[in-house]
């Protein structure tokens, strides 16, 4: 009987901890999902569904309301999406990356002394891209105006309740925030005192962006009003941001703090329809941006690890997280080489670095009781039937590329890195939201919007925060040959939102916040559900770990800012001793948080039930709404 009792002890046990898994609860809908990093947000997507939008109309709403109320970006940033249309049963790309400015040369900031384009302030931003990706896919996919869609967003900017988050990053940002006039004026509303930045709860009024989104919604509403058709009422709403009154002001702006921006850049400028990348896992089917962003990253890295079984090495078991800190390394020395804009160089060997073939060679290089610090790029030329062009280059550099040798790093590869840890992770997980949306007409959305987050440079008194997201380039083209800064290129970003189609069908889409983790949190979201069954929620939640041995995409003007980190870890606290033993053997520098992640949000279509599941994971203010 004791027995007894102690087998039904356990089965209870067993029910309770596997109910009670997850800090925040699924999210069940079956009309329409909308998940994105501010609860606030996600309550302007669910305006827009109640008023009969589809889940681009939501998302484009999201979009706004995010930008207005500063969470990691603003108007003035960078927009891409994974949109799967029902229509076409198509996954298309929308690429409304921001461009290098006129003069935007190695040589001009070289001359400032710089090893990379600036973090901060006017000398960092791109053209804008959000205002014209927005509205692109309003034209094309949406069914709503844009005065419907920035509704919630214009009555935020004529005045809402700020949240902490915000209003502390203010704060402590206000020094910076100081240099720049325009940016003074909107952020310190209390100049002057000990606290100069609004506080929590306190009404946070954008008189600018307000006019500035007034401006653009009255463009397309006298357009309807003389006839014109919606596309082309949507059309002069772009016109006035990219070539009307906001734009001379912007470039006003702009050029009067001494950035480089001219009426020609933003005429110029215009967001790209592209086909995106994907690959095949065990049956599901991944996509991805191309190579403008980290994107290919996640299918490079899932090639490789479809040659091990991972299930059977057990979840964040020593063996597999060995495994994918192995893989993601290899793919990031790809990225940290070979990635760049495709339409700046078409070159690039994309289609080498996908190929299971080049996956297979790259996996046969991992070792199994060590890290190995000597990672270097592949040459993935063979695999397109081409010769690598830069194969002088990466033997200038230190690369070993005969396969059958290990691969070393270059010398500043290895050397001292002296950022302090916090900086450092600061700068690996920075920027950006996440926007998913679902409808039951099979629209989905997958958005990372970022750029011109806080402390922002305001171009004059159009409200707008100005992109940084030229640090993403680089000034040698030893470093990478693809992604070196000049003026009309996209940089290499980290911005990658996912797509995962079965037998033809949306199955998740998903997104994350933080820079060069996003793709490491994704993968591991990946592999949670489809190795080890979890539910998204779970997976959005669930611990996982950052490699540190890439170089960083954002942050610090110097070499020794960016260099990689050989063997350094970030593990969950909750890593058990055994795990830290094992990996501690194995060469890794351990160091651990309570939250590895950025905050993953999730959709999962219930195609048994006709519903979806939401995740948002408990690691930052993201919210989902279902309805």
């Amino acid at each position: 009987m004791k027995h007894l009792y102690t087998l039904l002890f356990l089965f209870v046990l067993g029910l309770s901890a596997s109910a009670q898994q997850t800090q925040k609860p699924m999210i069940y809908g079956s009309n329409w999902m909308a998940v994105t990093g501010k609860p606030m947000a996600a309550t302007a997507g669910a305006m827009i569904f109640q008023q009969g939008g589809n889940a681009v109309d939501a998302a484009c709403a999201m979009l706004a309301a995010t930008c207005t109320m500063w969470d990691t970006l603003s108007w003035g940033g960078e927009t891409q999406a994974l949109i799967y249309n029902p229509k076409t049963h198509k996954v298309i790309a929308i690429n409304a990356m921001g461009v290098a400015p006129t003069g935007a040369t190695v040589a001009f900031f070289k001359s400032k002394g710089y090893n990379f384009p600036p973090e901060y302030g006017p000398l960092a931003a791109t053209t804008p891209g959000t205002p014209g990706g927005l509205i692109y896919m309003l034209i094309h996919y949406g069914t709503k105006s844009l005065g419907e869609v920035l509704a919630p967003a214009m009555h935020m900017a004529a005045g809402y309740a700020i949240e902490a988050q915000a209003a502390n990053t203010i704060e402590r940002g206000k020094a910076m925030l100081k240099q720049w006039p325009y940016s003074k004026k909107i952020f310190l509303t209390h100049l002057g005192e000990q606290r100069e930045a609004p506080e929590a709860g306190e009404i946070f009024v954008q008189k600018d962006l307000l006019q500035t989104l007034t401006k653009m919604v009255d463009a397309e509403k006298a357009a309807l009003k003389k006839g014109k058709s919606r596309e082309q009422a949507l059309i002069a709403a772009y016109d006035c941001f990219y070539k009307g009154d906001i734009a001379k002001e912007f470039v006003r702006g702009c050029q009067e703090q001494g950035g480089l921006i001219t009426m020609q850049d933003l005429a110029k400028w215009k967001p790209i329809e592209e086909a995106p990348l994907t690959i095949n896992y065990k049956g599901i089917d991944v996509y991805k941006l191309q190579q403008w962003t980290q994107g290919p990253v996640m299918l490079q890295a899932l090639n490789i690890l479809e040659n091990f079984d991972l299930k059977a090495m057990g979840y964040n078991s020593a063996k597999y997280i060995h495994t994918l800190y192995q893989a993601m390394n290899l793919s990031f020395a790809d990225r940290d080489f070979y990635y760049g804009d495709p339409y700046a160089n078409p070159n690039e060997p994309i289609k080498g670095l996908l190929s299971k073939a080049y996956a297979k060679q790259r996996a046969v290089l991992i070792q199994y009781d060590q890290n190995d610090q000597h990672i270097g790029p592949g040459d993935p030329y063979p695999f397109e039937g081409k010769q690598n062009p830069y194969i002088k280059l990466l033997k200038e550099r230190g690369f070993e590329m005969d396969t059958t040798k290990r691969n070393f790093a270059p010398k500043h590869d290895l050397g001292k890195v002296n950022t302090p840890e916090d900086l450092y992770h600061d700068r690996l997980w920075r920027g950006t939201t996440s926007i998913e949306a679902a409808d039951k007409d099979g629209w989905v959305v997958s958005v990372t919007p970022s750029g011109g987050w806080l402390p922002a440079c305001i171009a004059g008194n159009t409200g707008v925060g100005m992109s940084q997201r030229m640090q993403s380039f680089v000034l040698d083209s030893a470093l990478n040959p693809f992604n070196v800064v000049a003026p009309g290129k996209r940089p290499r970003v980290t911005l990658s939102p996912s797509l995962f189609l079965k037998d033809g069908k949306p199955l998740w889409s998903a997104a994350v916040q933080g820079g060069d983790t996003q793709d490491q949190n994704l993968i591991q979201f990946f592999l949670n559900v489809t190795e080890f069954g979890m539910t998204v929620q779970k997976a959005t939640e669930a611990p996982n770990f950052n490699t540190n041995q890439l170089w960083l995409s954002l942050g610090g003007t110097k070499t020794a800012d960016r260099e990689p980190k050989p063997g350094q870890i970030l593990l969950n606290s909750n890593t058990k001793e055994p795990v830290r033993d094992e990996l501690k053997k194995m060469g890794y520098k351990l160091s651990f948080e309570d939250r590895t992640s950025g905050p993953i949000n999730a959709i999962y279509f219930d195609w048994k039930h006709g519903s979806f599941q939401g995740g948002s994971s408990n690691h930052g203010e993201d919210y989902g709404i279902g309805w």
